[in-house]
């Protein structure tokens, strides 16, 4: 069985490469379900920093290869939204330095 757990262990190693923050503590996932819509599957719902972010496949395609590693893992779905639009919090804002 897959736990969330795991999940947001492994998105914390998955690095935004412009701002050097992982995804899970810049507050781009949304969702996540272990076990979802079957066992050994997984969903996460998240943004991106813009809806043009440049970096955005290569960081997707870096989160689906991270969670793969994960025994038995069967498929995963990411679903990209931007509603609502990502806002970084007012702790985040002070970890990058910005008022």
């Amino acid at each position: 069985m897959i736990t969330k757990e795991q999940i947001i262990k492994i998105l914390k190693n998955c690095f935004d490469p412009e701002v050097h923050l992982d995804v899970y503590t810049m507050g781009l996932i949304y969702e996540i379900k272990p076990d979802s819509p079957s066992k050994n599957d997984i969903y996460i719902k998240m943004t991106l920093t813009t809806p043009t972010c440049p970096y955005g496949p290569q960081l997707l395609q870096e989160i689906k290869t991270k969670l793969k590693e994960i025994k038995n893992v069967k498929e995963i779905k990411l679903e990209v939204t931007f509603n609502p639009p990502w806002q970084p919090s007012k702790e985040l804002r002070a970890i990058l330095g910005v008022g």
